[in-house]
């Protein structure tokens, strides 16, 4: 009967070391499923981010090209609006130099509106005082 208790606990132990096997390989496959998930979710991750940068790096070059465009026309107009401010100063210069000239060199000596009308004002009382 020892024999048999011992032959039973033999048998028992061996089930535990195997069971102890066991989920140590369903622990070791779990965790090397974890890593190889956590690698694969990191490459798709890399694959997603690579792809989004270059998306963004054509659309900046698409609109930096219009840009550049646009830019290139808006300074073909500024030359040309300058050359056209160019072109009026150049041949309104000497007008404008003379009129500028006439009027100070040719002051006229007048007296101000107001005190014309006052003037006027003053002459028509004294008319009217002297036909009173």
């Amino acid at each position: 009967m020892a024999a048999q208790q011992s032959q039973g606990i033999q048998t028992l132990l061996e089930a535990e070391k195997e069971a102890a096997k066991i989920v140590q390989k369903a622990r070791t496959y779990r965790t090397q499923k974890l890593k190889d998930a956590r690698n694969e979710a990191s490459k798709e991750i890399e694959q997603l981010k690579s792809k989004k940068e270059q998306e963004f790096k054509d659309s900046q070059k698409e609109h930096e090209g219009k840009t550049n465009s646009s830019q290139s026309e808006v300074d073909k107009e500024t030359e040309q609006k300058l050359e056209e401010l160019n072109k009026a100063f150049e041949s309104n210069r000497e007008d404008v130099i003379n009129k500028l000239l006439d009027r100070v060199v040719d002051v006229k000596t007048e007296l101000h509106r107001n005190l014309q009308l006052k003037q006027q004002q003053k002459e028509h009382n004294q008319q009217q005082e002297q036909k009173a």
